[in-house]
């Protein structure tokens, strides 16, 4: 287990300076580290084969990757002129903000590294939360893996090695010997480990023979083979060997009994634990304490593969187009490109009389271009407190499903959020299923105190996950404006305004379109100011019924 975090800084020196003897058959290094001076420090001791690297984005585009004909280039010389990619010739890559790598270019890329014509990838990961990280299709195929989070620049230590060292250790390399015994328990290890992919142990091989490479050593040994387990198996294992001795059924006891070594320089002696005990003294102490917690249930399936949650929808109206350069991604508008070329044809064609058909330069190009309507969702947040809880709860459940029903026309989601009491609750989550609605609005409570801060809080909350989730929410407000609970900590009727008020700060930092629907029985100045805090429109409407509610919101929402 890893306790000093200088240890993890040389394990990570150790991955690099491999991956500058084998960068193909390595494949590359998953960095999983913030920007800063630490990681900075990292990259900038690169060994020399990889102080070449090309840095590349998550919006790189195919013809900058793979090359093709650069349209923009053709025109302008009236010859075919193609364009080389970066991908044309063997070179490492770093690829930074991974965690927002798309599934097409992650897919292109795996596409790259399985060819083996000797390409390496750094993935510079910046993710903040656990599942905010590179796809699984890439980090699969590189063989290792290193976290600087809570490394300090008093922690960063050197291997004394230099760049001779590793020259001689890359002509060394294709000459290493591979012990039989060496696949077989790479294999068994990754197996008692939880491991299930077949690349795991290839790379873990690849790791030991390069080592063995930079040492010296003609034959892969022990030593090779246990950092080598340590540097590929320790960020994949999946669960502990319950036992020493779990071995398969079908793979015979260790023999003790001493071999020649020196009639056969291949042959390797391996202790049934030996890469056992060494991929657990590399396990962070995270790691190690979530593999050794029992499983408690049935792990779900996935849907595979690296694919990330699309963010907002393909579907779209036209827009007018504009003069842009093609690069792959975007399409050519035919039309708007002749338009914008024909003024110029005569002029054009006095400069180039031996020049046929139409003249077309770069800047005629136009490129088609799309509105990308991500669908709404309104939520509802219901006062559901006081003696005109019932009446005003009959209200929004009525004005949501009239609204329900043209959500398909109108591609909207719904959600309801009602509080009272001491807290706020979403009764009905993110929406378009009538069935669903009414099912969830039957049992809805009403009475209690208010919480309008705690309404608003929860407001935000949930129109941050549908942001995140490619939605565009707004926020419709049902409420007297009697705020009189404040949120957990404070007390007294002036500090709930203060929360509420402090809330509604927070959404109007959104930016989202919202109507405040006073329901009291007279106007209330206060309801006034807080929709004006929100930046919402403000409806006073004391006796509407379910119909004039779903009119009044629509109309104050825009929709």
């Amino acid at each position: 287990m890893i306790d000093d975090p200088s240890e993890a800084w040389i394990t990570g020196q150790l991955a690099l300076t491999l991956l500058a003897v084998d960068p193909g058959g390595l494949g590359g290094l998953h960095l999983r580290s913030r920007a800063g001076p630490v990681r900075d420090a990292f990259l900038a001791d690169l060994p020399d084969p990889l102080r070449r690297a090309r840095r590349i984005a998550p919006t790189i585009t195919d013809i900058q990757l793979f090359g093709g004909i650069d349209i923009a280039a053709t025109l302008a010389a009236s010859r075919v002129v193609t364009s080389r990619g970066l991908l044309a010739d063997p070179a490492p890559l770093i690829l930074t903000m991974a965690e927002r790598c798309p599934a097409n270019l992650a897919a292109r890329l795996a596409q790259t590294l399985d060819a083996g014509r000797g390409h390496a990838l750094i993935l510079l990961d910046e993710g903040a939360e656990p599942d905010e990280r590179a796809p699984d299709t890439l980090t699969e195929r590189l063989a290792f893996s290193l976290c600087l989070d809570g490394l300090r620049a008093t922690d960063l230590a050197d291997i004394a090695l230099d760049a001779t060292d590793i020259e001689d250790a890359r002509r060394r390399l294709s000459s290493i010997a591979i012990p039989d015994a060496a696949m077989t328990g790479l294999v068994i290890a990754a197996v008692r480990f939880g491991i299930d992919s077949l690349r795991a142990p290839l790379l873990a091989l690849r790791a030991a023979r390069a080592h063995a490479a930079l040492a010296g050593r003609d034959t892969i040994g022990e030593d090779d083979l246990q950092i080598a387990a340590q540097l590929v198996y320790a960020h994949r294992a999946t669960c502990l060997p319950q036992d020493a001795d779990d071995r398969p059924e079908d793979q015979p006891e260790p023999d003790d009994t001493p071999q020649d070594k020196s009639s056969d320089d291949s042959a390797l002696d391996l202790p049934p634990d030996m890469l056992i005990d060494a991929v657990k003294a590399l396990l962070p102490p995270e790691i190690l304490h979530a593999l050794s917690r029992p499983v408690t249930g049935t792990k779900g399936k996935g849907s595979g593969g690296a694919g990330q949650k699309r963010r907002g929808n393909r579907r779209g109206r036209p827009l007018p187009s504009r003069p842009g350069k093609p690069d792959g991604s975007n399409r050519i508008d035919i039309i708007a490109t002749l338009r914008a070329a024909a003024p110029w044809q005569p002029l054009r064609r006095k400069a180039q009389p031996d020049a046929s058909g139409l003249l077309i330069r770069p800047s005629d190009i136009h490129i088609r271009r799309f509105q990308d309507l991500s669908d709404r969702l309104i939520i509802f947040a219901v006062d559901a407190s006081g003696s005109a809880a019932m009446a005003r709860l009959a209200e929004a459940k009525g004005a949501v499903e009239l609204m329900l029903a043209e959500a398909y026309a109108r591609r909207d989601h719904v959600a309801l959020i009602a509080f009272r009491g001491e807290d706020a609750q979403i009764v009905l989550p993110p929406t378009r299923s009538l069935v669903q609605t009414k099912r969830q609005l039957a049992g809805l409570p009403g009475g209690g105190g208010t919480p309008l801060a705690a309404g608003l809080k929860a407001t935000a909350e949930l129109a941050r996950q549908a942001l995140g989730q490619g939605l565009s929410p707004a926020v419709a407000l049902m409420t007297d404006g009697r705020a009189n609970v404040p949120l957990p900590g404070r007390t007294g009727r002036a500090a709930a305004a203060e929360d509420a008020q402090a809330m509604a700060r927070v959404l109007r930092g959104m930016n989202l379109p919202g109507a405040v629907v006073d329901t009291s029985v007279r106007p209330q100045r206060d309801l006034r100011h807080l929709a004006g805090l929100l930046g919402a429109d403000y409806v006073p409407l004391p006796r509407a019924d379910a119909h004039g509610l779903s009119r009044a919101i629509t109309g104050a929402l825009g929709g």
